[in-house]
């Protein structure tokens, strides 16, 4: 699967990105989705951008250092500001921007749990990450969805529980028939499930279920790492998941341990390709304790 590469270097950059001495190499490459909505790549998760008359509303905002090349990009796009982000989650490599845009006077929205987790300080992967300062915490937060009406079109921000994290939200462009996943969907590769922010297998797959149900054959979806997909990529993503979930849930029943469940390759067999960062391994340990310790 020639994106895996692609999106190993996306998230290998959450964790390799301290010091940011390889931002100047990074470009911001924007690719246009509809006449409105464009994507753009560059290191950390996909950012979306949706223009108009009414206003500029923007998804994730990547690393911090990034910012001024991010604004550059979007100016060759549109001369106007940007004037709403919203989070899609509260990882660092979608909201690391979001400090220099709430000095920008961006308005930013995020589910309930976003700011929750931004605020106070936390433990992943034996790193110690800051609360993160007023002014890059969201100011509107919502629940289970919210609404916005911009541009002339609808635009609806549905929270998907327990999924890659316990914030997660789906936006969907309703008359650009766009839906923007955020890390709820890794478009070639395991999914990377923070066990540790509220994240679960269940949850994982109840939210492919639901993207698969907001879709049509005709959407054009960005996922949170890789390239422009489907509703047909979503349900292959299904079957992989579910089938590994079954696959481990019989070794459950058999009373196997994570290490045997770990080291058993027949889990996985058929879905080799996926294997990036979230390896084989770490995808059968992930599931196995999703299932019987959350």
């Amino acid at each position: 699967m020639k994106t895996s590469k692609v999106i190993t270097v996306f998230f290998f950059s959450i964790i390799t990105f301290s010091g940011f001495s390889q931002q100047k190499e990074v470009q911001i490459i924007a690719t246009k989705v509809t006449d409105q909505i464009y994507m753009l790549k560059g290191q950390g998760g996909n950012i979306g951008l949706f223009i108009g008359e009414d206003a500029v509303f923007m998804i994730d905002d990547q690393f911090a250092p990034l910012t001024s090349k991010i604004l550059e990009a979007i100016k060759k796009i549109t001369p106007n500001k940007v004037d709403y982000l919203i989070n899609t989650h509260w990882h660092g490599d979608h909201t690391g921007g979001n400090e220099n845009m709430g000095k920008e006077g961006v308005l930013i929205i995020a589910q309930n749990n976003v700011r929750k987790r931004m605020s106070t300080e936390s433990v992943r992967r034996g790193r110690t990450i800051a609360a993160s300062p007023k002014v890059a915490l969201p100011v509107i937060t919502f629940d289970k969805d919210i609404s916005f009406h911009i541009n002339g079109d609808d635009i609806l921000a549905t929270h998907v529980h327990s999924s890659h994290t316990d914030g997660d939200a789906l936006i969907y462009f309703a008359n650009n028939n766009v839906l923007h996943t955020g890390d709820s969907f890794f478009q070639a590769g395991f999914p990377y499930i923070d066990l540790s922010s509220g994240g679960s297998i269940n949850g994982y797959i109840e939210g492919i279920q639901k993207m698969i149900l907001i879709t049509d054959d005709e959407t054009k979806i960005i996922p949170g790492h890789g390239d422009l997909s489907t509703k047909a990529d979503l349900k292959k993503y299904l079957i992989m998941l579910t089938t590994i979930k079954d696959r481990v849930l019989v070794e459950i029943e058999k009373e196997k341990t994570v290490e045997e469940v770990k080291a058993n390759t027949t889990i996985t067999k058929g879905y080799e390709s996926y294997s990036w960062w979230i390896t084989e391994e770490k995808i059968r340990e992930t599931i196995f304790k999703s299932l019987t310790e959350n």
